[in-house]
């Protein structure tokens, strides 16, 4: 049981399924907390929290050697949790109904805020 929790497409499939339950949370609850407008909030918060949260676990998991790490978490968790499908979504969404300024805005928080949060994620991983 201990060798089939730890193969590396377990560990993905784990991952991947609690990240992508919690995209989905707060899909439905992100927006109502922020600021209730139709601006994308949830798929915004998730992309930057899982950049962070794969920059931090790439940086430790490397330092550490950890494979299963990197995989359960970095590809399994993160790849759950982001999505680049339905950011373009929303934003290919914003366009169609007339809000151009929201969309270039949600692409300029996707990139600059992501990119940001993966230097700095990498940065705390290696200081953990």
């Amino acid at each position: 049981m201990r060798l089939l929790l730890t193969h590396p497409y377990v560990l993905i499939f784990m991952g991947g399924g609690v990240g992508s339950l919690l995209r989905y949370v707060a899909g439905r609850y992100v927006p109502a907390t922020l600021t209730g407008s139709p601006f994308p909030n949830a798929i915004l918060f998730v992309n930057v929290v899982a950049s962070f949260i794969l920059g931090a676990v790439v940086s430790w998991a490397t330092y550490r050697q950890d494979e299963a790490a990197r995989l359960l978490i970095g590809v399994g968790f993160c790849g759950g949790l982001s999505t680049f499908s339905s950011f373009s979504y929303d934003t290919v969404a914003l366009l169609q109904n007339g809000r151009t300024g929201a969309a270039l805005l949600n692409i300029g928080l996707n990139v600059v805020l992501c990119l940001l949060a993966s230097v700095a994620g990498l940065w705390l991983g290696q200081k953990l």
